[in-house]
Parts: C-alpha cells; sequence; structure tokens
C-alpha cells in the first residue's frame, strides 16, 4: 500500500504528537489488516508532476504491485503518474480521496491575489515542503487543461485499472470544531456557484468520468483525521468496497 499525502500532509502528519493525526488512522487500520504500508516522500508544495515523477520512481523501485491511496493534491500526482504504461503496470487499484481533479476555487482565490500567492509561497519555503508552486497547478483552469490535454491516457487507464475517487460534502448540522472552517468555505464557495463541496474541493471536482464514484458526508478532513463525526477508517473500507465492487463503474 502505498499513502500519497496531499498539500502541508507532511506537516500535518508531523504534528501527531501534538494531537493530529493525517492519515495515521488509515495507516494503522491497513497494517492491522496485514498490510504493508508506506508513506511516500514527497515535498507537497512542488509542482504535480514533479511530484508525479517521484512517485512513479517509487513504484518502479519495488517489483511488489502496490495499490495508492491519495489524498487530495496526492491524488492528482498519483493519476499522472499513473498514466505511464509501465508505473501502471506496478499498481493493483487507485483510491483518491478529496482530490481536485478539476481544480479548486480556493486556489483560484490564492493565486488570484499576489499578497496571498506570496504568502503561500513563502510558508512553502519556510516549512520546507516545496516552492509553493504546487499551488498554482491547484487552480481550475491548470486542471481543466490538464485533464482535457490527458483525456485520452485517463480513459485508457479507467479501462486497464481499478480507480475510485472517494468525494465529500460539508453538511452543516455535522460541522464540528475544525470542520466550521471548513463548513464557512463551504458556504463561500457555494454561493459563487460551484456547488456541493467538502471545504476546498468540488464534489464534481473530485470525480473522474467513467471512474467508480463514492460521495459520503464530511469535510476536506473527514478521510484522513478522527474527530467528533469523523471516523476516517470507515470511509477508507467504503472507498476500498467501491474501488473493487463488481458493479460496474457509472458511465462517463
Amino acid at each position: 500500500m502505498l499513502l500519497v499525502y496531499g498539500l502541508m500532509g507532511e506537516v500535518m502528519a508531523a504534528l501527531h504528537p501534538f494531537g493530529m493525526d493525517y492519515m495515521h488512522p488509515l495507516r494503522d487500520w491497513l497494517e492491522a489488516q496485514g498490510a504493508d504500508v508506506a508513506i511516500v516522500p514527497l515535498r507537497t508544495a512542488e509542482p504535480v508532476s514533479a511530484n508525479a515523477a517521484r512517485l512513479r520512481e517509487a513504484l518502479m523501485a519495488d517489483p511488489r504491485p502496490a495499490l495508492i491511496i491519495a489524498h487530495s493534491k496526492g491524488g492528482l500526482e498519483a493519476l499522472a503518474a499513473l498514466l505511464d504504461p509501465e508505473a501502471q503496470a506496478r499498481c493493483t487499484g487507485f483510491l483518491a480521496m478529496q482530490s481536485p481533479f478539476y481544480g479548486s476555487p480556493v486556489a483560484d482565490a490564492v493565486t488570484g491575489a499576489k499578497p496571498l500567492e506570496a504568502a503561500a509561497g513563502g510558508l512553502a519555503r519556510l516549512l520546507r515542503i516545496g516552492s509553493g508552486e504546487g499551488v498554482r497547478d491547484l487552480t481550475t483552469t491548470s486542471r481543466r487543461i490538464w485533464m482535457a490535454a490527458a483525456a485520452q491516457a485517463v480513459a485508457r487507464l479507467l479501462a486497464a485499472l481499478p480507480v475510485a475517487c472517494l468525494a465529500t460534502e460539508v453538511q452543516e448540522g455535522l460541522a464540528r470544531g475544525r470542520e466550521r472552517l471548513h463548513l464557512a468555505a463551504a458556504q463561500w464557495m457555494e454561493r459563487r456557484g460551484c456547488g456541493p463541496n467538502d471545504g476546498l474541493v468540488p464534489v464534481s471536482s473530485a470525480l473522474i468520468p467513467g471512474a467508480r464514484h463514492l460521495i459520503l458526508p464530511g469535510s476536506h478532513i473527514a478521510t484522513v483525521s478522527r474527530g467528533p463525526g469523523r471516523d476516517p477508517v470507515a470511509m477508507l473500507r467504503a472507498g476500498l468496497d467501491a474501488l473493487f465492487s463488481a458493479a460496474p463503474p457509472p458511465a462517463a
């Protein structure tokens, strides 16, 4: 099993002793089931293409077939890596959780304001997670261009490999604690016509046409972090069930 972090995932994971548990519940549960789990070491604020190349290297370095479970930006990098036929041949399945395949309006807002973009880049360099250029790769314009250019290669991937996309939608009555921040962002996005979303990624952006789809209630941290009303392991199990279900994937 290869786990791929989203933007700033390595920072949040490093705060585990201080109460953060980014992807730790998933790793612990998978290991309890007997899986050999590895976290791909990526600098998550680097461009998608750079991290995709590193993920491809990780796949090619081990002859054993891998199941990839990626969160948020990590799903974009996993998708790009798996378009390479040799990397694809080393993979048994790909579960993308809350990945902005068609971009995030939040990234649009950050890159559209020079002070915010400069601050994001400065923070990324301060935290040593990359140049910050990866944030621009999350904009709706960049992602739509990328997905259109890669459409045929993505279709070939979906025909050859089980792929499932898990999206979530913040629901006002269920948002607690840190999820209240995601609820505020979700309401801001909905007012701008982005539809149901998890506070960072619209549901429509997280679903690749032709892949298996699963939509559950929750914020952008619901799949990777424990907390009141959150059960990331249950979400992972539902995602894996969708990935390997005998039912055919939805029509594109």
